[in-house]
């Protein structure tokens, strides 16, 4: 449980950091919307994907990772159509801001996903 605190935390500040920069990058109408949405998208699925592979992870921890990564994959796909499409939202800064949010993100997860001292026999 508390490994899973501690990758909240790291997410929910890594994006808001990497928002504002991209807030600062892209100005136009609607980018400031776009980026915020695909925060909010990329917070909770990832927190989602991280439990999942934690609790995954006993039977196979590639399998578990692999199963977290096509969530992400499938997200951004659904994300991609629906911002675009149908809340036509600025595509390049709604796809960019959710794709660096995921990848960044990702890199931190198999810091926290080994065992914690305390949990080991």
């Amino acid at each position: 449980m508390r490994n899973f605190a501690i990758y909240a935390v790291i997410v929910v500040t890594l994006v808001s950091l990497v928002g504002w920069l991209l807030a600062q990058a892209f100005r136009g109408p609607g980018d400031a919307a776009a980026i915020r949405l695909s925060a909010v998208v990329v917070i909770v699925v990832q927190l989602a994907a991280f439990g999942m592979t934690r609790l995954m992870a006993p039977r196979g921890i590639i399998a578990a990772w692999g199963a977290g990564s096509l969530m992400r994959f499938v997200v951004l796909a659904i994300y991609a159509l629906l911002v675009v499409k149908v809340l036509a939202m600025p595509a390049v800064a709604a796809l960019l801001s959710i794709a660096v949010f995921f990848f960044l993100t990702t890199l931190v997860e198999p810091l926290l996903l080994r065992p914690s001292p305390s949990s080991r026999p």
